[in-house]
């Protein structure tokens, strides 16, 4: 049976940062896509702001050649686009310089009384100054909602303050801070597959799982965000978000609703839970390294420097042993990794189960595996259930390690929207239950703060690894000296 998609309520959204990588890659095409499928009135803006000094025509020529780039069609005598592309209107603005014109900004606006959506594509020391300039230029009318993209902040007293700053204009039920990881419909059903399957409650925990994998490997480079990602790296790019939330969805106490506070205070729970690594465990939990020359798929890359121009001692890599402090998970390490210039691109949560208790079958019949759960987030989202079962066939008992399988793309008919589009109309419907809390964001930088120092205080402690491998020798050493592995798809 193919989901219904319902329109949203009339609104006008303000995208700042209109030109940038994230809101013509992402946000635009996602909204496209919306429209395509009928769920964006027609009477809905979409007012774009940016400095480049283009007009509305330009701007709209411009959409449409970067969506050919990466889709199929090119668009040029598709009506659907043209329809779309009426929403669109294009303001040149210095959002953050209190004293430049604003007018036409809310001209675009017009008399309309509609919701009212600001979406900062921008980086984050602009969503305070930009957020004080909608108020004093009188643009935050009520029920207005402004979105801040991650990481919010490069560290807990800069997130406390852009918290503070942003809090001031809008209340806290009016900020939606976006992780697009958790609009993945593979995260999404994370819940629904722990708490909706009486199979899986009784043994997540300490009893049943022996410890959890959580990877987000990306086979590019820095590229175009070079500039950015040098200042930031991979703990504050990827892990302090996207990971740590992730391992809350995985670990969080059962809620007793689905209803957004009640979901996020459970994750705070983890977060506060977790054990804080010291300068002195560092070299035992933590593992930093950045990629040199190497070669992807058979095509020779350069190392990270030779991208940047200079020398860096910013990580592209980074693995880490984390501990959650409580009854459900005492014991049971949380491993996680994530690197540029890998070998492949993936994400996916793995739930290694303990192994059986005793082995009921002879030697010669085969290795007895541990259960492992894998909920791949991308590519190919699905959900496998690695289980042992007997090779069919006369002659004895030989053991094979199957998959049950469950292929989003095989087993749901219809194509379901992807992260941004489906997190742009939770926006819309001002579902905060896909967003992050201010108090989770910042005890997320709480605990990362603590590493960041301590390499600043080690400033030695960076490995390199090849480009083209899944990241430096010292990261399998992690686990190795937990006799345990790295999951590996194709060892399995």
């Amino acid at each position: 049976m193919s989901q219904k998609l319902l329109p949203v309520e009339p609104f006008d959204l303000s995208i700042f940062g209109a030109t940038g990588d994230l809101a013509l890659g992402k946000l635009l095409p996602s909204l496209f896509h919306r429209w395509c499928d009928q769920q964006i009135p027609e009477s809905s803006k979409i007012i774009a702001v940016a400095l480049d000094n283009i007009d509305t025509p330009a701007f709209r020529e411009l959409v449409r050649q970067r969506y050919a780039d990466n889709h199929e069609g090119h668009l040029e005598e598709d009506a659907t686009w043209h329809a779309f592309a009426e929403r669109l209107t294009y303001v040149r603005l210095d959002a953050v310089d209190p004293s430049a014109d604003w007018e036409a900004f809310a001209a675009a606006f017009g008399e309309s009384e509609r919701l009212r959506l600001f979406y900062l594509a921008l980086p984050p020391s602009l969503y305070a100054p930009v957020s004080e300039n909608l108020a004093r230029h009188g643009m935050n009318v009520p029920g207005s909602r402004i979105v801040l993209e991650k990481p919010i902040g490069s560290n807990f007293h800069a997130a406390r303050e852009i918290n503070q700053r942003v809090g001031k204009v809008f209340g806290e039920d009016s900020i939606f801070r976006i992780d697009h990881y958790l609009g993945k419909e593979s995260v999404q059903n994370l819940l629904i597959l722990r708490f909706g399957n009486w199979l899986f409650e009784p043994i997540w925990n300490a009893t049943g799982i022996d410890h959890v994998q959580i990877t987000v490997a990306e086979s590019v480079g820095a590229g175009a965000r070079a500039a950015y990602y040098d200042r930031a790296g991979a703990l504050r790019d990827m892990v302090q978000n996207h990971l740590l939330q992730l391992m809350c969805l995985v670990a969080m106490e059962p809620p007793s609703d689905l209803e957004a506070d009640t979901v996020r205070t459970e994750k705070l729970k983890v977060l506060k839970a977790l054990r804080p690594i010291r300068s002195e465990d560092m070299s035992e939990k933590v593992v930093r390294a950045r990629y040199s020359p190497g070669a992807i798929k058979g095509q020779a890359v350069p190392g990270y420097e030779n991208e940047l121009g200079h020398s860096s001692q910013t990580e592209t890599f980074v693995a880490i042993k984390a501990e959650i402090d409580n009854w459900r998970w005492a014991g049971v390490p949380f491993y996680l990794r994530t690197g540029k210039r890998m070998s492949r691109r993936y994400s996916e949560i793995v739930i290694q189960f303990k192994p059986v208790p005793h082995d009921v079958v002879q030697a010669d019949s085969g290795e007895i595996h541990p259960n492992r759960l894998v909920i791949r987030l991308q590519p190919d989202e699905g959900v496998r259930l690695m289980l042992m079962t007997k090779d069919p066939g006369p002659g004895g008992v030989r053991l094979r390690y199957v998959p049950l399988n469950l292929s989003y793309a095989d087993t749901f008919e219809k194509n379901y929207p992807d992260a941004y589009e489906r997190l742009l109309m939770a926006v819309i419907r001002g579902n905060l239950g896909l967003f992050m809390r201010r108090d989770e964001v910042e005890s997320a930088w709480r605990w990362t703060d603590r590493i960041l120092q301590s390499w600043t205080d080690m400033p030695n402690s960076l490995f390199n690894y090849p480009a083209g491998t899944d990241g430096p020798a010292e990261s399998a050493l992690l686990l190795a000296k937990d006799n345990r592995e790295w999951f590996d798809e194709n060892r399995t």
